[in-house]
């Protein structure tokens, strides 16, 4: 998506006077607004401009993993100080890193266009007749939701946050926190209003999308935008964030009663880590993701998980910035015919399509390798993973999890099944092979509680997707017995402390308690 990341710097450009007012930062505008708003060609520019932004948000620093992978996750740091301090939860740090993470400026950017967006796009409506009212409803849905969705990222990340609904662009001041129970109300509310508007695909006469979407086909958008089950799949975790289970069932269920409208599908444990499999490119069954399209000449050496994860034999670099211990794997990769990986009493690996060189030093965590178009040759280190934040997979299992939270074990236990099924019933390359008799079903005594197999199977499948500290939240949240992680929740060390930067400027900002 070279376009998107020009257009998301245009639109950066465009809008960061009036963000880093907001922010109360001295700027001053390099492009006049007024210059915008007039054609049909503006209005691509701008909600594409949101989307690079969003993508920027996430990749910056490679944050979306190291939040949620390797803040007390299951990943280890060879020799990077910086991700041991994350690794240790010493968020405190003096990293250049690890203080640029605590800074969430790149979010109010996003949020800031998606206000000026708002604002602004009937001028368009007005003035072009190419510019159709369902043209921009959808368009407008589209950034409701972006904009939502940056406000939850950030509450994960931070918890309490500064509201900002609007640009009020010639009067910005400094704000305070907002509670952030106020704020994920605003965030649901505008996410049903955007999933109740949006098609189930683009370009292909959707009754809410009716002809192609900006003159292009449906090849150009699958994957690549927001759509209904999108936006319900978000919602799920929403809900699920604030432990409103009956509200995780009810969103999940549209998603995968409905999925089928949406062209997608479960995937096979070969297309989840092949080269060229689900996170190569954009595809529908990326439920939202934020794609590097090496077709559009949109591959990077940085903001994909694969430069932190990936070293010798499969590209030329000596050792990875993270991988997983040895010790971690055989203790969570316990399973006989895991397709994902699993190792023999003898010591033998039957599967390595999550880990590559188990013998060596540093297993390399390899179930996500998009080099290039889909190459082999190591001598490339420039990457096309797409940046992945829901699928069904993971709307089943939030799903298991509401279930088994509410007493219905036999619903959790079935989608929990439906899950290890597509994982274990598979061959040594990760086929499926419905003549294996070692798929085993859930079972308490082998698997433990059904909330913990649930959780367990999630560290597994989600491995590498920036899940697994927000996973832990939750899950210590329902179980209530680990004393340590508890004092976190309470105290607000889940949350990041607030970068320094935006406490010298903004004097109405109150640290997080865990980290004054």
């Amino acid at each position: 998506m070279k376009k998107i990341i020009l257009l998301g710097l245009i639109i950066s450009s465009l809008f960061a006077g009036s963000c880093k007012k907001a922010l109360d930062i001295n700027s001053t505008r390099v492009v006049n607004e007024n210059n915008y708003w007039n054609t049909l060609e503006d209005a691509r520019a701008a909600i594409m401009g949101v989307y690079g932004l969003t993508r920027a948000a996430l990749a910056d620093n490679n944050g979306h993993w190291i939040y949620g992978d390797v803040r007390m996750g299951n990943f280890d740091s060879p020799n990077r100080q910086d991700l041991k301090a994350v690794i240790k939860n010493d968020l405190n740090a003096s990293y250049p890193v690890v203080e640029q993470l605590s800074n969430w400026r790149r979010f109010y950017a996003i949020i800031n266009a998606a206000n000026i967006f708002l604002e602004r796009i009937k001028e368009v409506k007005a003035k072009d007749a190419r510019y159709t009212e369902n043209n921009m409803v959808v368009d407008m849905a589209q950034v409701r939701f972006l904009r939502a969705f940056a406000y939850f990222y950030m509450i994960r990340i931070w918890g309490d946050v500064p509201f900002i609904s609007s640009s009020d662009d010639s009067s910005f001041e400094n704000r305070p926190r907002t509670d952030q129970k106020a704020i994920l109300e605003f965030v649901q509310s505008e996410m049903v209003a955007a999933a109740e508007v949006l098609p189930y695909r683009y370009s292909v006469n959707d009754i809410q999308q009716p002809g192609n979407y900006y003159n292009e086909g449906s090849g150009r958008w699958d994957g690549a935008l927001v759509r209904k089950l999108s936006a319900y799949g978000v919602l799920a975790h929403v809900a699920a964030w604030q432990g409103k289970y009956v509200d995780v069932i009810n969103y999940s269920k549209i998603v995968l009663n409905d999925y089928g409208k949406a062209s997608m599908g479960y995937v096979s444990t070969q297309d989840l880590t092949d080269r060229q499999g689900l996170f190569y490119d954009k595809k529908s069954n990326q439920l939202l993701a934020f794609g590097f399209v090496f077709g559009h000449q949109d591959a990077t050496y940085v903001g994909n998980i694969e430069s932190l994860t990936l070293a010798e034999p499969v590209v030329n670099k000596n050792i990875p910035d993270i991988f997983v211990p040895k010790d971690s794997i055989l203790s969570i990769f316990k399973e006989t015919n895991d397709g994902r990986f699993n190792i023999d009493t003898t010591g033998i690996t039957h599967s390595q399509l999550y880990f590559t060189n188990f013998a060596g030093r540093y297993p390399i965590f390899s179930k996500i390798k998009c080099i290039q178009g889909g190459s082999t040759d190591p001598t490339f280190r420039i990457f096309s993973s797409a940046i992945l934040f829901t699928r069904l997979e993971d709307i089943t299992l939030l799903r298991a999890e509401a279930y088994a939270v509410l007493g219905e074990t036999t619903l959790a236990t079935n989608d929990l099944n439906l899950v290890r099924q597509r994982r274990y019933n598979v061959d040594h390359m990760g086929l499926q092979n419905s003549s294996s008799t070692d798929y085993v079903a859930y079972s308490p005594v082998q698997h433990g509680t059904l909330i913990e197999a649930i959780f367990k199977e999630r560290q597994k499948e989600f491995m590498g997707e920036g899940m697994r500290w927000y996973d832990q939240i939750r899950y210590h949240k329902i179980k209530q017995n680990n004393p340590a992680f508890l004092h976190l929740i309470e105290t607000g060390g889940i949350y990041w402390p607030i970068a320094k930067e935006l406490l010298a400027q903004n004097p109405l900002l109150k640290q997080n308690p865990f980290w004054k």
